[in-house]
């Protein structure tokens, strides 16, 4: 399976709006399938067609939509995917469905969709997806949240959505949003026992960079890319680039933040 990184995690949230920590977006191929493991939610829209179109993917050619969990930063674009058999784990649904609507991440009208879909699959822990793509239960986070193992390539990968979001999760063993702080830790330590299997399986988290193990620590692939254009001046030629991965905009935010 031919493995692309389309949406990646951010391991932050706004003070003021919840919408900052948008979460990671992987695209699968190989074997006649192409799949996306989670789908964002509607911020990343623009963003997700761009990187589908630089790999040649049209909405339309996506066979499969791999669902960690129901919660909107993760789900709601499904969609967007109309030829696509949905996964999701038969818990996690269940969960879903059952919850009133209420101020909590789940999107209410598209968990009603999804448990009502025909094109919905739904998973048990150790089901194989596609070929060499296991589920692994994960609860915590969300009571049915599911891992993903794929073995169809050069050196395993484990998508772990938000049973384990970020590096810091992973190396403090605390979770910063759970159901369920025991399971979470539990799911925590499955975690690492899956990672630490064979060496140099690569770890694509909900919120985060992607990471390989080197002396049994987690170290990033790659450099973390995010920024906000806001229009703080006078006219609409001028924005200014606030730089949200430590560079020099970063700390002109902050440098106005203490002068407010």
């Amino acid at each position: 399976m031919q493995l692309d990184v389309l949406i990646q995690g951010y391991p932050g949230r706004a003070v003021c709006h919840g919408g900052l920590g948008w979460s990671t977006v992987a695209l699968l191929r190989g074997g006649g399938r192409t799949a996306l493991i989670d789908v964002g939610a509607f911020g990343v829209r623009k963003p997700l067609l761009r990187q589908l179109n630089a790999c040649g993917v049209a909405p339309g050619e996506v066979t499969d939509v791999v669902l960690t969990h129901a919660h909107y930063d993760h789900a709601v674009n499904f969609t967007l995917f109309p030829n696509a058999t949905v996964w999701i784990g038969a818990d996690e649904l269940a969960w879903a469905a059952d919850q009133p609507p209420g101020f909590n991440p789940l999107p209410e009208l598209y968990v009603k969709e999804l448990s009502t879909s025909p094109r919905v699959t739904r998973l048990r822990d150790g089901d194989t997806i596609l070929p060499g793509l296991t589920a692994i239960a994960a609860p915590g986070h969300t009571p049915g949240h599911l891992l993903f193992y794929l073995t169809a390539s050069d050196l395993p990968v484990l998508f772990t959505g938000d049973a384990a979001k970020n590096r810091a999760e992973l190396l403090s063993m605390a979770v910063h949003d759970s159901d369920d702080h025991a399971a979470s830790v539990s799911s925590l330590d499955r975690i690492w026992a899956v990672w630490r299997k064979v060496p140099g399986t690569l770890l694509i988290p909900g919120h985060d960079l992607s990471m390989r193990l080197e002396q049994d620590t987690p170290v990033y692939v790659g450099e973390r890319r995010a920024s906000i254009s806001a229009w703080f001046n006078e006219d609409l030629e001028s924005p200014e680039l606030i730089d949200l991965c430590g560079g020099p905009a970063a700390g002109w935010l902050t440098d106005k933040a203490r002068a407010g």
